[in-house]
């Protein structure tokens, strides 16, 4: 028999564990990605255990009246193992709906984990919303090139490359966030905003998951240029953060970086990941970023949004 119960923090082992198994989970649902911003929500997340054993995970929120899953993840909607079968995923919809209504929450915000960050099917929670009446209400568009299908650069893209290969530019690991985190934050500020991370947080993370984050840089008389943070999801690696300098906008150090990420050192992953170019909740599309990262060979995936009234 399935039952749902309220996360506690002696669940923490038992949580990673089915992240680790699950077929749609990743480094942002572990604990310890999660809990490094614990202070700025209200954890709600529940566990879903068969025969006291957990089958499933649903990382979330709470605000009011409000459950978001999660509110300081880019996506997490139910995480679930082999298990968790669609009849079963049904009863555990019915289940998350009647904990939160005892709790007086009227809507849940889920954000579904798109498919390329799946390690195997995992679309049940998609049906079961649909059953519960769930309406789409958000969609963000994201940008992913398949490595192991025909992809193409550019031909100027290409040349960018070519031209930044014979800068002098050299491509390494990054050891220390510090001077990556600083360029950022001035890249962002032309922008008028931050990084999601501050550099302390970006340390700890990097601390607590060195081969799952990994800083990649290029350097021209050890100078940084250019800097790419990749989050290793092990099938899908995703880009979240990009940056140049002036300088390295010039010599094209980006472009010879992501090159470098996408046809050799990543080149036998399934999927890269680029992240979102939507803005306003999806209501606008960011042509000149999203551009860019077509010249690549990435096409849109979506980022979903749903809203289940309780």
């Amino acid at each position: 028999m399935l039952t749902v119960r309220p996360y506690v923090s002696a669940d923490a082992g038992a949580w990673d564990a089915v992240v680790e198994h699950s077929r749609n989970g990743n480094l942002l649902h572990r604990r310890g990605y999660m809990d490094y911003h614990a202070d700025r929500f209200v954890d709600c997340s529940l566990m879903v255990e068969r025969d006291n054993e957990a089958v499933a995970v649903f990382p979330a929120n709470i605000k009011d009246s409000l459950v978001m899953s999660h509110g300081g993840l880019t996506y997490a909607g139910l995480v679930s193992t082999h298990a968790l079968r669609a009849e079963s995923t049904l009863a555990v919809f019915e289940s998350l709906g009647n904990h939160y209504r005892s709790l007086g929450v009227e809507r849940v915000i889920y954000k579904a984990v798109p498919h390329v960050f799946h390690a195997h099917p995992a679309e049940e929670d998609l049906y079961a919303l649909h059953r519960l009446g769930a309406r789409l209400t958000r969609r963000d568009m994201s940008s992913v090139i398949a490595l192991q299908e025909p992809f193409h650069f550019t031909d100027g893209r290409r040349r960018a490359v070519n031209k930044a290969s014979k800068a002098g530019i050299a491509l390494q690991a990054g050891t220390n966030p510090a001077d990556f985190h600083a360029l950022l934050s001035q890249v962002l500020q032309k922008h008028g905003v931050v990084p999601v991370h501050s550099l302390p947080e970006l340390r700890l993370l990097q601390t607590r998951f060195p081969q799952h984050i990994v800083l990649h840089e290029a350097r021209r008389d050890d100078i940084l240029l250019a800097g790419v943070l990749v989050y290793d999801f092990g099938t899908t690696v995703h880009t979240q953060y990009l940056a140049a300098s002036d300088e390295g906008q010039h010599l094209g150090a980006l472009s010879l970086l992501l090159a470098e990420l996408i046809t050799n050192t990543y080149a036998n992953r399934l999927y890269f990941s680029f992240g979102i170019s939507t803005e306003r909740e999806g209501q606008a599309l960011n042509a000149g970023l999203i551009t860019q990262k077509e010249y690549f060979g990435a096409r849109a995936i979506v980022h979903d949004f749903y809203e289940w009234t309780l």
